[in-house]
């Protein structure tokens, strides 16, 4: 465990976990509890009549991207009624951050199947680099940028923070990515985080 990982208490089994397995889980009528996603996963199984549902904890995996650098994986596994969601993410300063992907099965899959499926799309990913270094910084690499949109919480205003390549990118420092191609055209292709792109 990194010194940085901050851990919380399941209200439910009472279990330390990293604070990003804990979620506020309940409703305005029968109040909120701090649980983590075993619990929830449990209650959500019971309560969708699930009985096959078993929660799977995996233990983080480090995979080489193209430029030899390693990257750890952690894994989350999410019941969410008609389906299983199951997330890969680096950490950063104890919460998901840099790399991110995610793959939707049906709750009575094999999750053994899924995260290796997951594990190929990561692989996949991580033998594409999208920037480069170059004489003015980081630049576009060649033509197509694949990644994914959060917020710069560091901005007054609500701007988007991209991560390309695990790396944060700044609206303004993509933008002036951009402007090497002043003049070209473009194409904004828009996709689920569960998708591949």
């Amino acid at each position: 465990m990194s010194p940085r990982q901050l851990r919380a208490r399941c209200q439910s089994c009472g279990r330390k976990v990293p604070n990003y397995e804990i979620t506020r889980y309940g409703s305005a009528e029968n109040g909120y509890r701090e649980l983590c996603t075993r619990c929830i996963n449990t209650e959500i199984a019971e309560s969708d009549g699930l009985e096959g549902f078993e929660h799977a904890d995996f233990a983080p995996v480090k995979l080489t991207d193209c430029d030899g650098r390693t990257h750890t994986f952690h894994f989350r596994t999410r019941l969410f009624g008609p389906g299983v969601a199951l997330d890969a993410f680096e950490l950063r300063d104890g919460y998901p951050g840099g790399y991110q992907f995610q793959i939707i099965g049906e709750p009575d899959d094999d999750l053994m199947v899924l995260l290796g499926k997951l594990l190929e799309r990561i692989r996949r990913s991580l033998a594409i680099k999208h920037l480069r270094k170059g004489d003015l910084g980081w630049q576009i690499a060649d033509n197509v940028v694949r990644g994914k949109i959060t917020s710069d919480l560091d901005e007054e205003e609500r701007m988007p923070l991209l991560i390309i390549d695990g790396r944060d990118v700044t609206w303004h420092e993509f933008g002036r990515m951009l402007m090497t191609f002043e003049g070209w055209q473009f194409k904004l292709d828009i996709r689920d985080k569960s998708e591949e792109v």
